[in-house]
């Protein structure tokens, strides 16, 4: 709806137009991540390096969150309205993963900073349980506050109104003008903390690329994976200032209120997660060297399968 409580839909080449666009982009990426996921898994030398586990913790997160957000976006154009009860579901997972990706940011900076800062102390602090342990507090901190929301509204609101059907948005589902100001100040809280955790990290491993001698190479990688990590973030965090920035757009060009809105959700809400696969899959060699074999195996295996189809045939 625009503005003026107007339904706007787009025709129906449009709406091919945009939905093939947006499908192709999440086949490429999901390819991109299911290749990543599968290196991961296939390689136990990974198992026990936490600067992996975060990182694939990572990918698995984003792949959710992106998997669910384009399901919602295809969702609307099939049917314009939805379950509440349905909604509830795919909302909430799209924020939980949402919310999770800036806080495993931070996580990853901080192994990155003992890494550098504390190498003695490194294997000593970053262990593979205490890894684990810390993906289960970045989940813990990530869904508490945005399950009260379903709390509240299974309070305030009848049952009747989730066998009903909404147009799957937010607000149409957590009405509480309550939950606005809770989610605002949350997002404050999160994205300050995460902020200066990145700003923290990269003076420390910077301080300390001057400093020391030795491994300045190594220095310069982290410093320059922290940089990247703080790109991601602010990426992550125009999904909350893009609202507002929409509207304006609206203003400006009235006419043009769909097309704003398409290009707002892949650049905010697609575009970041490409930055993921890219930090650790492309430029770690470590781990590229694996992705590469990875690559090789499959080819060859396809290539097998080709040829063992034509001597059949």
């Amino acid at each position: 709806m625009n503005s003026t409580g107007t339904l706007l839909r787009d025709t129906f080449s449009n709406a091919i137009a945009k939905n093939f666009i947006l499908v192709g982009v999440w086949l490429s990426l999901s390819y991109i991540n299911g290749s990543v996921v599968a290196t991961f898994f296939s390689n136990q030398i990974f198992y026990e390096d936490p600067r992996y586990i975060l990182f694939i913790h990572m990918v698995i997160n984003d792949a959710v969150q992106m998997t669910v957000t384009v399901a919602l976006f295809i969702v609307s154009y099939i049917y314009y309205s939805i379950n509440v009860s349905v909604c509830c579901f795919f909302i909430l997972v799209a924020v939980f993963t949402t919310r999770n990706t800036p806080v495993n940011l931070a996580g990853m900076a901080i192994e990155r900073y003992i890494a550098i800062c504390e190498p003695l102390r490194h294997t000593q602090i970053c262990t593979v349980q205490r890894t684990y342990l810390l993906i289960g507090f970045i989940w813990f901190i990530c869904v508490v506050p945005d399950i009260t929301d379903l709390f509240i509204t299974l309070a305030t609101e009848p049952i009747s109104f989730f066998h009903s059907s909404v147009m799957c948005l937010r607000h149409n589902v957590f009405k509480d003008p309550v939950l606005l100001y809770k989610r605002q100040a949350f997002d404050i809280i999160y994205f300050s903390l995460v902020f200066l955790t990145l700003v923290y990290t990269y003076l420390k491993v910077l301080f300390a690329a001057r400093a020391i001698s030795t491994e300045k190479t190594s220095a310069q990688k982290a410093r320059n994976t922290i940089l990247l990590h703080g790109a991601q973030l602010l990426m992550c965090m125009l999904s909350y200032i893009s609202p507002s920035v929409e509207v304006f757009l609206n203003i400006i060009f009235p006419g043009y209120v769909l097309e704003i809105r398409y290009t707002n959700y892949l650049i905010v809400y697609i575009l970041p997660r490409f930055l993921g696969p890219i930090i650790y899959g492309v430029r770690d060699q470590k781990f590229c060297k694996y992705l590469k074999r990875y690559f090789i195996f499959v080819q060859c295996k396809l290539n097998t399968g080709v040829d063992s189809q034509e001597e059949h045939d």
